[in-house]
């Protein structure tokens, strides 16, 4: 752990824990971790300047002080609000400790994010996109073949980009049709895919011998060099796809998530069962995709409807 102002071992051992907490007890990811380590640092380090020297001089004045100063530094309202989730996960944790007797961020009002809905694309664009990419794949381009297949199963899943990269070929279940997928928290979930995405996994598995090498191991998609595809080179690969449609502001492997689920909303999918498809822990996330549908829908209404 890491901050410009050495904090008090009162403040600093308790901040020390609850991160061993979200590693090891919830089995989040390194990333997971060190973005709460650097929203609580900014607390903590704010209350220490306030003279807070161990977790029970954290109370709601301080807090307050906390939230104003981060306000008047011009951070977004949606860096606000995370801060102030973080904050309150760190007093939870600490009161179920025994650290806190009384949880002081209870009371504390963040401000509220204002969603902003995610690019997707239509129907006509998702096929224009997948329809390229086969096309480059029969050329025979082993890359060109893994580039397709991947993205077909992107968008057949909705799964997440590091849960793509992180598959291994017996995950995959071809008499099913499904993938076995390790979310975020470790927590295990089995996605269906349809008949075009199994058709490009079918093709690649042919295509993948090409790339093996001593150190392929079992992964599903692997780069040039027969190593386990990175998430940086998926995405490129999404990416260059999507602005060769160049009708879209989508980008990225995720516009494919945002997408499958929009479409899966579409087409009269519950909100339940998306939630569950897409491995979200809160049906509040899932339900943007709703609004998502809403726009979409209204924005049809309005081009097509002769008294709109």
């Amino acid at each position: 752990m890491t901050e410009e102002t050495p904090l008090p071992a009162g403040l600093r051992e308790p901040l020390e824990g609850f991160l061993r907490h979200l590693a090891l007890g919830r089995g989040r990811s390194e990333h997971t971790v060190r973005a709460y380590e650097g929203d609580l640092l900014s607390m903590l380090q704010s209350a220490r300047q306030d003279g807070a020297r161990e977790l029970p001089d954290l109370d709601l004045a301080r807090l307050r002080r906390w939230l104003g100063r981060q306000s008047e530094a011009g951070l977004a309202r949606s860096t606000l609000a995370r801060r102030t989730a973080a904050v309150r996960s760190f007093m939870a944790w600490a009161v179920r400790e025994g650290l806190l007797d009384v949880d002081p961020s209870l009371r504390l009002a963040s401000p509220k994010r204002h969603p902003s809905l995610p690019d997707v694309l239509h129907q006509d664009q998702t096929r224009r996109l997948l329809d390229g990419l086969a096309d480059a794949a029969t050329q025979g381009d082993p890359a060109a073949v893994r580039d397709w297949a991947l993205a077909e199963l992107l968008y057949a899943t909705g799964i997440r980009v590091s849960e793509l990269v992180g598959l291994d070929v017996d995950d995959v279940d071809q008499h099913t049709r499904t993938v076995r997928v390790l979310g975020k928290g470790n927590k295990q979930r089995t996605v269906p895919f349809g008949v075009p995405a199994a058709n490009a996994v079918v093709r690649w598995l042919g295509a993948r011998a090409s790339f093996v090498t001593g150190s392929s191991g079992s992964a599903l998609f692997l780069g040039r060099r027969g190593g386990r595809l990175g998430q940086r080179q998926a995405r490129e690969t999404i990416d260059a796809a999507l602005k060769a449609l160049g009708d879209t502001a989508a980008s990225g492997p995720h516009a494919l998530r945002h997408t499958a689920a929009t479409h899966l909303l579409d087409g009269g999918a519950d909100l339940r069962s998306v939630q569950e498809l897409l491995g979200h822990s809160s049906l509040a996330t899932t339900q943007l995709y709703t609004h998502v549908s809403v726009e979409r829908l209204r924005s049809s209404y309005l081009q097509a409807h002769p008294r709109a």
